[in-house]
């Protein structure tokens, strides 16, 4: 039960900072570079200052950077601006959508090959992200943004997949944030992108950086150890309907039909995967 409270409060946290994203750059609040600076900067004060109450070190020249704080920068630079063409439910929806599908293969190549449950369950999830995902009508996916979603789902699972050796949750996620710092802001910076940021920017990247994200991603990788590869990838499946429902009551974005059979499919698949039936 605790198990499952602790996964549940994290799923809640990424949802969060889709929410978060969205609401800071289409309010004119922040630009997606300064906000993607700032909430890794929060993040790695807040964490670093809790290592350093618990009278910890911060392991920052580890191999385990290399892949932890690459795959962190890559995922936040692609999540933040391709929230300029995408909405914050579509934009979760593919952006776990890769993670899972990732996940699923990284796992069968490391020798954890899922089971036919969790196969056929991964399936419905997918078709379900599919229907909702396919040109229809007014519904259109930017090109550019769900390629720079996709960018970032695969930065997300070997950041996950990473997660599930990391000694300590806390220690490692605060090193892998400050070690993101400096490559997420020249590589942004990079791409031409300005620094535009208001009181009320700073204040959302800073909630999104040391709460939803920081805390958040070291919760999540105190919970990977606990988690089947596979369990990990399609639990994270929810996110999207919690982006959704987010999305709809504090962005005024609307919720179709489609999305809610979608939603349903997904829910389903989920719970396919994920759910152990017991023996007769």
């Amino acid at each position: 039960m605790k198990l499952f409270l602790l996964t549940a409060l994290t799923m809640c946290a990424f949802a969060a900072n889709s929410i978060l994203n969205r609401l800071a750059i289409d309010s004119g609040a922040s630009d997606p570079t300064g906000f993607a600076v700032v909430r890794v900067m929060a993040g790695a004060v807040v964490l670093a200052v809790l290592v350093g109450l618990r009278a910890g070190h911060l392991p920052l020249c580890n191999r385990r950077r290399i892949v932890g704080a690459g795959s962190l920068s890559l995922y936040m630079i692609g999540f933040s601006i391709a929230y300029l063409t995408l909405d914050a439910g579509l934009g979760a929806l593919i952006l776990f959508g890769v993670v899972q599908i990732t996940m699923f293969a990284v796992t069968s190549v490391s020798g954890s090959a899922p089971t036919g449950r969790q196969v056929a369950g991964a399936a419905i999830a997918l078709a379900g992200l599919a229907y909702v995902l396919w040109p229809s009508g007014t519904v259109q996916v930017s090109p550019v943004g769900a390629a720079l979603m996709t960018a970032a789902g695969v930065g997300w699972a070997i950041y996950s997949v990473a997660g599930r050796s990391e000694p300590d949750a806390l220690t490692g996620t605060a090193a892998n944030f400050i070690v993101a710092l400096p490559v997420t802001a020249l590589a942004l910076l990079a791409t031409g992108g300005g620094w535009h940021m208001t009181g009320t920017g700073y204040f959302l990247a800073a909630l999104s950086g040391g709460v939803t994200s920081g805390m958040g991603y070291a919760l999540w990788y105190r919970v990977l150890p606990q988690l089947a590869p596979t369990t990990a990838a399609v639990v994270q499946l929810s996110v999207p309907i919690i982006a959704i429902v987010g999305g709809v009551t504090l962005l005024g974005e609307t919720a179709n039909l489609r999305l809610i059979l979608g939603a349903a499919l997904v829910l389903g698949g989920i719970a396919l995967a994920v759910v152990r039936l017991k023996p007769r």
